[in-house]
């Protein structure tokens, strides 16, 4: 029981630091979007990405001034202290394809035969903001149609505030798979939260492909509609594994069911909930007043109290019924779809091709992961029943008490920056 409780404390801690105000946002920031298209030439590759990514890495020692020597197509200035890295536009506009050319040393694209020889077709920098739609194959060639620096001449702009279009062609690439990398590592804070979307196109059909981090290992793209699903799959079960919130409801509903029936009528309800709102908030049809979104991530925090609540105060021979509970769950559940559709909506826009394969996909990776935490708390919860029973009401009552300090903490930061 001791050891139990110690091992409590120790998760517990590190979920009250992991978990943080915002669990749905890291991959939100940082985005990289590859259209890839076959074609009788080869394989064009017009990509979109933060201008940080390219040069964060090539800024050079401090100088004499105290000051960094400046990446490539960039000023610093110190501001307030702090070492500003804005764009030198006027570099931009005198070599704009070198810029290019810095993005397709460091991009890898490797078949049987080795690696590709690539060149550049077409350049265009937006501050972000200001950058046209990017989301399909059509909107990226109109993005790409010329070559463009769209920025002023007078314009004072970040290079963390800056994108980049990028068309390469590689004429080489025979009809076979390939596998995609990146040689860059920009070291930027969040980086490995990096969310990469590959589209690939060929004989008129769309995979879409999803990956995380810098893509230092590379990704296959074999062509096929169940290995591009597979990546979404993945990310499902990554959100909700990480998602340290998601993962303390499900701890709470199975603590708090009093047998398998119990189980599954509240696993099933959860599904359904998040199922409906998952799709809903995906494709828009929710609030998109500025509120609705810390407002939903302080709901799920109270969910957990509720749930934890739940947990300690039911007892064998209780009125809930499994229609019930699996009412309760299914409302609680419509809150945190909504949680798991404003990432997916961020990376994944509603216009994208094979959109719906792709949600399925990621809302059946959530599943999966969902699974897997009943699949290892379950049998513990077993176990403990089967002990004195002042030992499975002291564990029970010790891990919600815990579980409802770790999201009490979360509604009150949650809270204060829905009322700021």
């Amino acid at each position: 029981m001791r050891f139990a409780i110690r091992f409590a404390v120790l998760v517990l801690s590190y979920l009250s630091v992991a978990g943080g105000a915002w669990a749905h946002f890291n991959l939100n920031q940082n985005v990289r979007i590859f259209h890839i298209v076959r074609n009788d030439s080869g394989l064009n590759v017009m990509l979109r990405t933060p201008m940080a990514y390219v040069l964060a890495d090539k800024v050079g020692p401090a100088g004499t001034d105290g000051l960094p020597r400046p990446a490539p197509f960039t000023t610093n200035e110190l501001q307030d202290g702090v070492v500003m890295h804005l764009v030198d536009v006027e570099a931009l506009r005198r070599a704009p394809f070198a810029l290019a050319d810095i993005v397709l040393n460091e991009l890898v694209i490797e078949q049987a035969d080795g690696r590709l020889q690539g060149h550049i077709v077409n350049l265009k920098v937006y501050p972000i903001g200001q950058e046209p739609g990017f989301a399909t194959k059509a909107e990226a060639t109109e993005a790409l149609a010329a070559t463009a620096i769209n920025i002023g001449s007078d314009q004072q702009v970040y290079v963390g505030d800056t994108v980049v279009d990028i068309w390469l062609t590689f004429g080489d690439a025979s009809d076979a798979a390939y596998a995609l990398s990146m040689l860059s590592n920009p070291g930027l804070a969040g980086q490995d939260e990096t969310a990469n979307l590959i589209l690939n196109y060929h004989n008129g059909e769309t995979q879409t492909y999803r990956a995380k981090g810098l893509l230092a290992e590379p990704i296959e793209i074999t062509g096929t509609a169940s290995s591009a699903a597979a990546t979404f799959v993945v990310e499902g079960v990554r959100h909700i594994i990480e998602g340290i919130d998601h993962v303390l409801f499900v701890l709470c509903m199975v603590i708090g069911s009093l047998n398998l029936k119990a189980l599954l009528a509240r696993v099933t309800g959860f599904t359904l909930g998040h199922s409906v709102t998952l799709i809903m908030g995906f494709f828009g049809l929710a609030p998109s007043a500025p509120w609705f979104i810390p407002a939903v991530e302080t709901a799920i925090a109270m969910t957990i109290i509720l749930a934890a609540a739940d947990a300690v105060f039911q007892r064998s021979g209780g009125k809930h019924s499994y229609l019930v509970a699996a009412g309760v769950t299914a409302g609680v559940g419509l809150l945190h779809g909504f949680g798991f559709s404003f990432m997916l909506r961020e990376i994944l826009k509603v216009d994208a091709d094979n959109v719906w394969q792709s949600l399925l996909a990621f809302n059946v990776g959530v599943e999966i992961g969902q699974l897997m935490i009943v699949l290892v708390t379950w049998p513990l919860v077993v176990i403990l029943r089967r002990m004195p029973t002042s030992v499975w009401i002291g564990a029970r009552a010790f891990i919600a008490a815990s579980i409802s300090v770790v999201a009490l903490i979360w509604v009150v930061e949650r809270f204060s920056l829905l009322i700021t």
